[in-house]
């Protein structure tokens, strides 16, 4: 189909550069993924998985410019907010009120820095989307917690305009999604993958933020929400341990179940997986605190009542480990009455993964808190860490999952 002269592939690509043009804030984060007009019928308006978008033909043919541009800014957006990981664990309590809060949330930026002048309208097929002036300020996680139920958990797949396989819902107000959200496909991004992709985006942001305070736009203020974005930090802390940890219960012809073998019948026997070790390493220097410590430990405890570990390992460094503690079986429950921090030098991480190799302790995960100012690097881990780093937005471990927590938060 035509407007004009242009084909959909032209009029996608003009709508870009014209943003670009208008919020060079926003160019960093337009060349992350892929941008493609797609003909399959499946997805009938537009979707992101995160990092690349693909629109609907015959939907961007319905749309003049200006629609476009808004319809483009708004899967950029839900890029930019990192909508598709930060909010897993919404989508898969109810993915449809995931997708409306999250359409919520960016539509309203949308209109408050474009529509003012025309450049980027809400307006045609796109009218009916999630737009409410009573959810101006709130995160998705706050939108989520006042919009009615959706049609459950995340189960259907993208959700939306129901071309992943689940309903249109709508609202009191009738609005609606008018895009997809391909969750499933950033379900199954490898965490090298996720770990590249949030780095793009956070230096992206970095860039955006510069660019924005360089021309004097209004738009950096939502980059610098961005640099410091807020979530749940201990949904995400038990997230990451059950989806490392969580014992699975099996059956195995490795080993036969001997109460058949006098039977000479060949059954399997069950294997039940544990979690033998968990790990937990605290930085004893910088901003860490009593109180953060504390909390860290108390949740930690917490945690570990859900997955049962077998022992509980607990460090306390700076440029060395300065304390070490080992609970086992109902001693960790008492872990956070009776750990004893110590330490206070320097900062060097690496330090922690050489003491667990010389002392031949196995983690099956590790928990680092740290304020992420090091001297020695990041050190050599050969199991699965989650960094928890305060007040330290820039900080960017080369291994594994990264949770950046303001210290107001930890209350």
């Amino acid at each position: 189909m035509f407007l004009g002269n242009l084909t959909e592939e032209q009029r996608l690509s003009k709508a870009v550069v014209k943003i670009m043009d208008k919020a060079p804030y926003l160019s960093a984060v337009l060349m992350i993924g892929r941008r493609e007009i797609t003909d399959n019928p499946k997805h009938r308006t537009a979707y992101t998985n995160g990092k690349d978008e693909f629109y609907n033909r015959v939907f961007v043919a319905s749309l003049n410019d200006a629609e476009l541009r808004f319809l483009v800014l708004h899967e950029v957006y839900h890029k930019l907010f990192k909508h598709l990981t930060t909010w897993k664990h919404l989508w898969e309590k109810d993915a449809d009120r995931t997708n409306r809060a999250a359409d919520h949330v960016i539509n309203i930026k949308i209109v408050d820095e474009f529509s003012q002048d025309g450049f980027a309208t809400m307006t045609g097929v796109l009218e009916g989307g999630c737009y409410d002036r009573q959810y101006v300020g709130m995160s998705t996680q706050e939108v989520f917690n006042l919009l009615p139920p959706g049609n459950g958990g995340g189960d259907g797949g993208r959700g939306g305009d129901g071309g992943g396989g689940v309903s249109q819902p709508t609202n009191e107000q009738g609005q609606q999604p008018f895009d997809d959200h391909d969750w499933e496909a950033a379900k199954e991004m490898t965490e090298e993958d996720k770990r590249e992709l949030e780095r793009d985006i956070d230096e992206a942001v970095r860039q955006g933020s510069t660019i924005a305070g360089k021309v004097g736009s209004g738009g950096n203020r939502d980059l610098d929400e961005l640099l410091k974005t807020k979530v749940d930090w201990r949904q995400a802390l038990r997230e990451f341990v059950q989806n490392t940890c969580t014992g699975k219960d099996f059956s195995t012809f490795k080993r036969l179940n001997r109460r058949y073998i006098s039977k000479r019948i060949a059954m399997p026997s069950g294997v039940q997986e544990t979690v033998t070790c968990l790990a937990e390493h605290n930085d004893m220097s910088g901003s860490i605190g009593a109180r953060e410590q504390q909390i860290m430990i108390s949740e930690l405890a917490a945690i570990c009542e859900q997955v049962k570990p077998d022992e509980l390992h607990v460090s306390y460094w700076d440029t060395q480990v300065c304390g070490y503690e080992k609970y086992v079986g109902a001693e960790i429950a008492d872990v956070a009455s009776k750990t004893k921090p110590v330490g206070g030098g320097g900062t060097d991480v690496t330090c922690v993964p050489e003491y667990l190799k010389q002392h031949k302790i196995e983690p099956q995960a590790s928990i680092v808190f740290t304020d992420g100012h090091l001297y020695g690097g990041w050190g050599e881990w050969d199991h699965p860490v989650l960094w928890v780093i305060v007040d330290n937005p820039n900080a960017t471990p080369d291994h594994g999952a990264v949770l950046h927590v303001d210290s107001e938060d930890i209350q």
